[in-house]
């Protein structure tokens, strides 16, 4: 997407490889909407821990930089031996599948990875064939966001109202989105709606991300609390619900999206509203066979205890430095699940780059959706 930052405007994606340093490049997305920076991860470890510390976040970004991350290893690998070269490709492999476990998209970039690298016949052809994988999951991940755009924005009509959950734009991608392609899309088509973004606490990555996607996109927006959203629903206000997942089971249609996502379904059905998910191909999870057994990550109990963010200058709106303040009782700890699942009953439809479909109906299409 295009980015505005002190008057000039230049394309990014979320995440790139500078393959001549051997490193991953993020927007670190920490920082925003106050700054916008560029930092390089310089190895795995570091690749790994952007994404256990959100530096980068979001399924397909993840799973782009998990992708970037293993051919890093690769590459940095010195020798010939073969066994010796496979034990450190399955260590950089487990260090990065653990660093954020709810989520299968760097599972499924990492295995496409190394289902390439087979068909190297040494280490050297095998490194690679590893970032040449890395490169195509990227690209794919933007293929497959802006196909979920052209049949997702079908669902958008002038005049309505749009609530989001969480972040899953370009920043949660390489590049587009997913449950903002349609809305990308629509725009692109010269539909009018206004969009609610919920502040999905309690990191506020609707607040924080998707509000400023928006802004920079020139869609018309407002912020709401998470708890308005059924306020507005009960008043006739959102007329469509669309989010991203982290993980869909295809053999059920069960979807692990951000905490709060359940709740949204649940009053969007209360409503009969249309709730909707949009997801690229490597979000479907085609292994597991209940949502119970997707693993719920549980975050450090800060993020619900205070908040990040940066003063404001009296008088003005030059910010100063991000700062962490605490909101809650002292003496009180917190629970933090960082996702929910929701189940298939719940859900209108699926977005996915070959077209919408029932949750029910994704295993009876697998070979349609790529498995």
């Amino acid at each position: 997407m295009n980015v505005s930052v002190r008057g000039r405007t230049a394309h990014y994606r979320t995440v790139t490889f500078d393959a001549a340093r051997n490193e991953v490049l993020l927007i670190e997305q920490r920082l925003l909407p106050h700054e916008f920076k560029i930092v390089a991860a310089r190895d795995f470890r570091e690749t790994a821990r952007a994404i256990t510390d959100m530096v980068v976040r979001g399924a397909g970004a993840i799973g782009a930089t998990a992708a970037y991350g293993l051919a890093q290893g690769v590459q940095a690998f010195r020798g010939a031996n073969p066994k010796t070269f496979a034990a450190h490709v399955e260590n950089v492999y487990q260090t990065l599948k653990q660093a954020r476990p709810t989520a299968v998209d760097p599972v499924n970039a990492m295995d496409q990875v190394r289902a390439r690298m087979k068909a190297g016949e040494n280490v050297a052809e095998q490194q690679a064939l590893a970032l040449a994988a890395a490169e195509e999951f990227a690209h794919e991940d933007v293929q497959h966001c802006e196909a979920i755009g052209e049949h997702g924005a079908k669902l958008l009509r002038n005049g309505m109202n749009v609530l989001t959950h969480c972040n899953a734009g370009w920043l949660a991608f390489v590049d587009v989105g997913s449950a903002t392609a349609p809305i990308y899309k629509a725009q692109q088509q010269g539909k009018r709606f206004h969009v609610y973004c919920d502040e999905t606490r309690p990191r506020s990555q609707g607040a924080t991300l998707m509000a400023w996607e928006l802004a920079q996109q020139g869609v018309s927006h407002q912020i709401i609390a998470d708890n308005a959203a059924g306020h507005l629903m009960q008043r006739g206000k959102i007329d469509l619900v669309i989010v991203g997942s982290d993980r869909t089971l295809g053999r059920t249609g069960e979807v692990a999206n951000k905490i709060g996502t359940y709740t949204k379904a649940v009053l969007a059905h209360r409503h009969k509203i249309p709730f909707y998910v949009a997801i690229p191909l490597s979000t479907i999870d085609w292994n597991l066979k209940a949502g119970f057994d997707i693993p719920i990550e549980e975050r450090h109990e800060s993020e619900v205890l205070g908040a990040w963010g940066v003063p404001q200058k009296p008088g003005s709106n030059s910010s100063g430095k991000r700062v962490f303040v605490r909101i809650a009782n002292p003496s009180s700890t917190a629970f933090n699940p960082g996702f929910d699942v929701t189940p298939p009953d719940l859900i209108t439809g699926i977005i996915t780059p070959t077209g919408i479909f029932k949750p029910g109906d994704l295993w009876r299409n697998r070979q349609k959706l790529g498995h």
